[in-house]
């Protein structure tokens, strides 16, 4: 029964919590782009004010405000893009030589197997890996957007003026989705980095993660902000 729960350096608590894992970062993706509508997310209230910001930004003067803000997103997602490469090779140079970190890990009584260490590191590694694509393709949404934004007429009252706002703002908004998909692949990435210490400890460092995403999208006080609506002086 042992060799059946056990797959080479793994056994029943390691693919458990591999798989709960990729539950929740499939999971709480999922839910955080499709909310409940009485209580959307903070992705979701960002949708309505992108929407609003290239609506405004046809009768705005001059718009070098707008350019402005794209090329601040822009140089965002280059950011974290080049962040999580770097990220990427150091995690690649320890699956090339885990010697180090493995006499470390006798030193402090932790898993030592090194195929084991190797895999590891290879899910923080599929994690980042998954995050550079998402920000290298919202990079490339957001360099469409300021295109769109760009092909607008100067004239407000021309209709073409709303339609070319219109299509700007959906391809910002799923500019920013890839964004956010990037972001929450980083946040499991560092609460995969709990595998190294066993199982039941990836179970709480993507527990904790988890958390904190929800209660960012869903309880922060920034959403709070966004909720506020205009209401009369009493």
């Amino acid at each position: 029964m042992e060799s059946i729960l056990r797959i080479g350096p793994f056994g029943l608590p390691d693919a458990t919590a591999l798989a709960v894992t990729l539950l929740l970062w499939l999971g709480i993706g999922w839910f955080i782009e499709h909310p409940p509508a009485k209580h959307p997310s903070v992705s979701m209230l960002m949708v309505r004010y992108r929407r609003e910001w290239m609506r405004q930004f046809v009768t705005r003067e001059p718009r070098i405000f707008d350019a402005t803000i794209l090329d601040n997103l822009r140089q965002g997602t280059a950011f974290f893009a080049s962040a999580s490469m770097i990220a990427i090779g150091g995690g690649i140079a320890l699956l090339g030589n885990p010697s180090m970190v493995l006499g470390l890990a006798r030193d402090l009584t932790l898993p030592t197997d090194a195929t084991g260490f190797q895999v590891r590191v290879l899910l923080v590694v599929a994690f980042l890996a998954n995050a550079v694509l998402k920000f290298i393709w919202s990079h490339r949404l957001f360099g469409y957007c300021a295109i769109l934004m760009a092909a607008a007429p100067n004239e407000a009252d021309d209709p073409m003026a709303t339609f070319r706002a219109d299509q700007a703002g959906e391809v910002n908004i799923t500019a920013a989705k890839s964004f956010n998909r990037g972001l929450h692949s980083i946040y499991f990435a560092l609460g995969s980095l709990g595998w190294l210490l066993g199982p039941y400890w990836l179970l709480l460092t993507v527990g904790v993660t988890s958390a904190v995403l929800i209660r960012r999208e869903f309880a922060s006080a920034s959403r709070q902000i966004m909720l506020r609506t205009l209401t009369p002086d009493a």
